[in-house]
């Protein structure tokens, strides 16, 4: 199956992970393999940089995956911007995913704040993920300010209440063609991110849907399995919705 491309960069999975809520580092470890995921996100501001303690990175190869620094917990395009500038210092990577929470009840983004941050970063040579919300006039305006992918909620971040929002995801998917789509936020099982896959979008972002299963292990092996069969029944194509049954076999032919 052809790769996910984000910035010239090239991935075999679209399912990509976060880093937080597991009970230890060694839970954290054992779910991101069993993900299948390439590309792994950790939060700035609650990983221990200096490595003077364990710390979150003592458990993620730098070799094997690709790390995504996040701008979680920042509630101003200010905090995010510092944010994205000490992980690139500390040598995480030049690539940020930007989250600006606007609302401390639901999480829900600050698009404004998003927009700004993501204006200084690209300008600062960042390859910006932002984090937004389903509107498709901020998603064109993201973009026009250079982020590398547009990553749409697909309902309140960790609620796991799965895809709310299919009609505003379905226009972004039809009217965005020249970056990825990736849904972040919201999914609580499997069947959430088959069928963020299915509605044609490129990859599927996670944390707490894997983290706070009952098994995260298995649940993170099922979810590698749920973004493989999405993606392929979105380019197989489903077959037309019809109000009355057809026959399954031809009846042309058939002597009575």
């Amino acid at each position: 199956m052809e790769p996910l491309v984000i910035a010239g960069k090239a991935f075999q999975s679209r399912l990509i992970v976060g880093t937080g809520k597991y009970k230890d580092g060694e839970e954290t470890q054992k779910a991101i393999e069993a993900s299948g995921a390439e590309m792994v996100t950790v939060a700035v501001r609650r990983v221990n940089l200096d490595r003077s303690r364990e710390s979150l990175l003592d458990f993620i190869d730098p070799q094997r995956y690709f790390l995504l620094p996040n701008t979680a917990g920042c509630y101003t395009a200010e905090e995010a911007i510092r944010a994205a500038r000490l992980g690139r210092e500390v040598g995480l990577s030049d690539w940020v995913k930007i989250e600006v929470i606007g609302d401390q009840q639901t999480l829900y983004p600050d698009i404004q704040a998003t927009l700004e941050a993501t204006r200084v970063l690209v300008k600062e040579g960042f390859t910006v993920l932002p984090y937004t919300s389903d509107d498709i006039v901020f998603a064109r305006r993201l973009i026009d300010a250079g982020a590398a992918a547009v990553m749409p909620l697909g309902a309140p971040i960790g609620s796991g209440l799965g895809l709310q929002n299919t009609a505003n995801l379905r226009i972004l998917r039809e009217m965005i063609t020249e970056v990825p789509l990736i849904v972040d936020a919201g999914v609580g099982t499997a069947s959430d991110a088959a069928v963020a896959l299915e509605l044609g979008f490129d990859a599927v972002l996670m944390n707490t849907a894997i983290a706070q299963a009952q098994n995260p292990v298995l649940m993170a092996e099922a979810m590698q399995h749920a973004v493989l069969a999405g993606r392929q029944a979105y380019l197989a194509g489903r077959m037309p919705r019809k109000l009355y049954a057809t026959a399954t076999s031809p009846l042309e032919g058939i002597s009575r």
